[in-house]
């Protein structure tokens, strides 16, 4: 999956023609991405936001946060035979040289989380066991 964090680079003091070359570039590289079959879907995200922490979700903070830097402003999940093929797949974005940057992650089959806790308990039954 890529992510994109970013600020508003639609804003930054770019002429229209130029603006119209960085969509046009952003477009054309998602073309090439679905052209390739590398393209597994994506969405653009609003920048509004919440997050729920604590018991029951009890803590709520509002977002977007002024003390992060770079909101994720969109997603897409590309289809590469490794880790490190998706990474020269986001090398790719254009969108980079202005500003945006590009975090590339896996996506686990399950929670690497609770995958380690059934396994730690797994073990611990069959210590009691023995």
């Amino acid at each position: 999956m890529l992510l994109f964090r970013g600020t508003a680079w639609e804003q930054i003091g770019k002429s229209d023609e130029e603006l119209r070359e960085i969509v046009d570039g952003v477009n054309a590289w998602f073309a090439k991405l679905e052209g390739e079959g590398r393209l597994a879907g994506g969405r653009p995200l609003f920048d509004r936001s919440v997050v729920l922490s604590g018991e029951n979700g009890r803590s709520v903070t509002d977002g977007p946060f002024p003390e992060a830097k770079e909101a994720i402003g969109g997603y897409i999940v590309v289809k590469a035979d490794s880790f490190e093929e998706a990474v020269e797949i986001a090398r790719g974005n254009p969108m980079m040289k202005h500003g945006l940057m590009t975090e590339v992650r896996e996506i686990a089959s399950d929670c690497p989380h609770m995958s380690e806790a059934r396994q730690r308990l797994a073990a611990s039954a069959a210590a009691a066991v023995a």
